[in-house]
């Protein structure tokens, strides 16, 4: 079990394997001119302080983001993920980290649209208020999982799912491939990216199990770890499985993890991967 609220996680390690992936993703689809849907099933608060209480808590960021983002050799596959920190952060002090919404909100054009649901009471306000004058978004305080069945297909036929809950119970990692097979059935031209956490190996390889025996194609493993597997409480990497990932994503991944790893795993332990758990 995890325990996963973004506000006590921002810009972790985690949070940039997780960004850097859908930022790569973004730039492939506004590539081509026709509007698309990006849909966040779990969104979070949108932005997050990280002097308030709960990111000073942990101070994760200090081993994710803060290691990076102002990094002379910035490798080009992050470019659009680090001007989104920049355009928080315009005095060149690492105040604010972005969640996935806002990186959405600076990636995406004037005709995209954003769906936004969160569930937590606490974060849904801050959501709501921070999207509140942007006429491409709609937040919702809601199931993320049943807007995979009544926000599917998107009219333009194109679109992002990012998928990211918080794995307080076990069952979220069954919970999620029912969501992308519902998902799928909708909309199986889609670009799906699900965010998971490695805390016991054995929930994943069960959770890639599911999704071979699925039926659907084109899913790529990404994984960071910045520790080997443990028994031990405590998340030792984390990862992004995406269906139907852009042609170039495998490539650029490839390119960039080695870098990623080498800044924010500075004793070299742990591993990156990058796989098909299921080819063409």
């Amino acid at each position: 079990m995890l325990s996963y609220r973004h506000s006590f996680h921002a810009g972790n390690h985690a949070d940039v394997l997780k960004h850097t992936v859908q930022s790569l993703i973004i730039e492939a689809l506004i590539e081509k001119d026709k509007p698309l849907l990006y849909l966040d099933t779990h969104a979070g608060a949108g932005r997050y302080l990280l002097s308030g209480e709960h990111a000073e808590r942990t101070g994760e960021y200090m081993e994710g983001i803060a290691r990076i983002w102002q990094q002379d050799d910035l490798p080009a596959e992050l470019e659009s993920y680090i001007s989104c920190i920049n355009a928080l952060n315009p005095n060149g002090k690492l105040r604010f980290y972005p969640g996935s919404p806002l990186i959405a909100r600076h990636l995406l054009r004037p005709y995209d649209q954003l769906s936004l649901t969160e569930l937590h009471p606490s974060d849904y306000p801050m959501l709501r208020t921070e999207f509140s004058k942007d006429d491409r978004a709609r937040t919702e305080r809601s199931d993320g999982y049943q807007q995979l069945k009544s926000k599917l297909p998107p009219p333009s036929r194109r679109g992002l799912i990012l998928i990211d809950p918080p794995y307080e119970i076990k069952s979220d990692y069954q919970a999620v491939v029912k969501g992308i097979k519902e998902g799928y059935k909708r909309f199986g031209t889609g670009v799906y990216a699900l965010w998971y956490p490695v805390v016991l190996r054995q929930q994943i390889k069960r959770m890639f199990a599911e999704l071979e025996a699925s039926g659907i194609r084109r899913i790529l493993q990404i994984e960071l770890a910045v520790r080997p597997d443990s028994d031990r409480f405590g998340m030792t990497a984390s990862g992004m499985i995406v269906i139907n990932p852009p042609w170039k994503l495998e490539q650029q991944m490839n390119n960039v993890l080695p870098w990623l790893h080498k800044h924010l795993v500075p004793a070299g332990t742990g591993h990156t991967k990058v796989s098909w758990i299921v080819p063409e």
